[in-house]
Order: structure tokens, then C-alpha cells, then sequence
């Protein structure tokens, strides 16, 4: 059984401000191997195509890195950083 991803308050409160989707967190998390992040958390990096302009700058690619916390029976996201290049 996969374990549901749920975004926090906090996560989705960036999700227009950083440019990222619940289907591409899912993607990454589901994916991208996972690493240790600060206070016991986990995230990890998935590239995505992108192609689009962002900020007035054009990019090829867009980075997903959300950080999250795999509980009992589920994936809660903490926050989502993306990075344009």
C-alpha cells in the first residue's frame, strides 16, 4: 500500500508564490530518493521540464524539493522549495 501525501497549511500556502503542483510533490516524493533533512525530516530533488518563463526569466527546467515527514499512514509535506534553470 502507498501511504497518502498530504500537504501541510504551510506547504500549500507557497504552492502559487513558488510555482509548484500536488501532483509534482507526489511525483517527487514518490520517485526521487529520499535524504535526511534538518530536525529528523526527509526531502528530495526532482527536475521537471519547465520551458516557460518565471519572474520575467525564461527557464528549461523547474526543481521540486519538498520536505516532509513520513508518519504511520502517511506522507505530511512540511514545505516545497523550487528552483528555476
Amino acid at each position: 500500500m502507498t501511504k497518502p501525501v498530504r500537504l501541510y497549511a504551510h506547504a500549500r500556502s507557497y504552492r502559487n508564490r513558488r510555482d509548484f503542483t500536488a501532483p509534482e510533490v507526489k511525483e517527487a516524493i514518490r520517485t526521487a530518493p529520499s535524504i535526511p533533512a534538518e530536525r529528523g525530516k526527509l526531502n528530495c530533488r526532482k527536475n521537471f521540464e519547465f520551458e516557460k518563463t518565471w519572474n520575467g526569466t525564461w527557464y528549461n527546467t523547474k526543481q521540486v524539493r519538498p520536505v516532509f515527514v513520513e508518519e504511520s499512514d502517511e506522507i505530511v509535506v512540511v514545505t516545497v522549495y523550487t528552483y528555476y534553470f
